[in-house]
């Protein structure tokens, strides 16, 4: 183990990345990690997750979405049967800063809480909700959050910036950083190498295994895997793909990223002639994966609170501000295009999008306004859907989500609605490839075909 008076003559080398090995497989025999009278030890897997951006579950638009804190729990339980698990995140599980985000973000917490997650790195996004808001928040939530490098304006740690966690007899070192380009005006944040080797050689903690979680750019990551042979492994993100395990000298280099998809394992190897001590790997987080249930009954809970705030379109960023628009640049809702085009609705009413509210209830997402957004018609315009309770009547996918706010034809046909609707640019809006990975204009035109016959008010050709 470290400790004060010996760690300045035991950063790693190769030859100590070896000694680690043995040590490692010696505290699995000897520290009572025989499970069920096996003759095996019981393996140490650290679990990493990253750059959640708020994505709690899929949203289920399209088959085989990968990610979600039930099947992130599903795989942590099966996991813990045949092994001792140390599952942390590296930070980014936050999409921003308003009340509707916080609650996400508060959501995640409490999952990562029942799934034993022995910390949090503050991230770029978890950095820019305040250090006032985190501390509260890791105290009611009960994820310890870490911070190696962050300070608030009064230079004050806004976080931990170690933790020691101990699991069946081995003790690993946890630090985090944030990268000082992506830290918050109102945080300060030290040079993340010196702080790491400032609090490794200030601490008073024994330890077995050290492990960097760094939210920072992937040359950043690389740099840093260089630069501290005195730690075990870089886990990073964000890096938009998974980086798979890669031996930087004597420090495994790792990465777990993209929307809470992947998750990062690291594994003590033993026995080997290794120049890492670690064997890493890449998992999915597919639908092979069955929900986890206490993490179903966190996203119930998610939903309840959705339902008894009741968010308004206006109340966060997820729609950018309209501007000085015209009074009548405003939604007037399906039921006055039917005036006019009448076959147009009636083809309209028999397809998925006149139905796009109910495949939201059916899953219970019909709260939560980062669904909202497809499902209905004109969110955050003026006279288009605002919330459950405000706008009922502004429900499913109506003609204006594509022709855009339309009031000013209404009052006037000769004035043409604001969009086309192109489905080479409107479409795609909600259609993109995570949504809808194998959306075809051609093919999706094909089914919602209209408009080729003007009609007029009084219905005749």
């Amino acid at each position: 183990m470290h400790s004060p008076s010996d760690r300045d003559k035991t950063f790693r080398s190769a030859s100590r990345s070896r000694l680690l090995i043995v040590q490692l497989a010696t505290v699995a025999l000897v520290g009572g990690c025989l499970r069920d009278g096996a003759t095996t030890a019981v393996p140490l897997v650290i679990v990493v997750s990253g750059d959640t951006d708020g994505w709690i579950v899929p949203c289920g638009c399209a088959s085989r979405q990968s990610g979600g804190l039930p099947r992130r729990g599903a795989f942590l339980r099966k996991l813990r049967e045949k092994a001792d698990v140390i599952a942390v995140d590296v930070g980014g599980a936050a999409a921003g800063t308003s009340d509707y985000e916080r609650l996400r973000f508060e959501t995640t917490l409490r999952g990562e809480h029942t799934m034993q997650a022995a910390a949090h790195n503050i991230g770029a996004s978890e950095a820019a909700l305040g250090a006032e808001y985190l501390r509260k928040v890791a105290a009611s939530c009960g994820v310890p959050l870490i911070s190696t490098n962050l300070r608030d304006n009064s230079g004050k740690p806004v976080a931990s910036p170690l933790h020691v966690v101990s699991v069946g007899g081995r003790r690993v070192a946890i630090l985090g950083i944030l990268s000082e380009t992506s830290v918050p005006k109102a945080l300060r944040a030290l040079s993340p190498r010196r702080a790491v080797l400032d609090v490794l050689a200030s601490s008073q903690e024994d330890y077995d295994v050290t492990i960097l979680l760094a939210y920072a750019p992937e040359s950043e990551l690389h740099e840093l895997a260089r630069s501290l042979p005195e730690v075990d492994a870089v886990v990073g993100g964000p890096t938009g793909q998974p980086i798979p395990p890669t031996p930087v000298g004597p420090t495994l280099l790792i990465s777990a990223t993209n929307q809470g998809k992947f998750l990062a394992c690291l594994e003590a190897t033993a026995g080997a002639e290794t120049t890492s001590p670690w064997q890493g790997r890449i998992v999915e987080l597919t639908d092979e994966f069955a929900d986890d249930p206490p993490q179903v009954d966190n996203l119930k809970d998610f939903y309840n609170r959705l339902k008894q705030h009741d968010f308004a379109s206006d109340q966060f960023g997820l729609v950018d501000p309209i501007g000085a628009a015209p009074d009548d640049y405003r939604v007037a809702g399906t039921e006055t295009c039917r005036e006019c085009h009448v076959a147009d609705t009636k083809l309209w009413q028999h397809s998925q999008h006149a139905h796009a509210w109910s495949s939201l209830e059916e899953k219970g997402g019909h709260v939560d306004p980062q669904c909202q957004q497809c499902h209905t018609t004109g969110y955050g315009h003026k006279g288009g859907f605002r919330s459950v309770v405000q706008s009922p009547d502004r429900i499913d996918v109506g003609c204006e989500s594509c022709h855009g706010p339309s009031l000013s034809h209404v009052r006037d046909p000769a004035v043409h609605t604001p969009r086309a609707g192109s489905v080479h640019h409107t479409c795609i809006t909600c259609h993109d490839h995570e949504n809808s990975p194998h959306f075809d204009p051609t093919s999706y035109w094909k089914q919602i075909r209209h408009g080729e016959t003007t009609v007029t008010r009084e219905g005749n050709p």
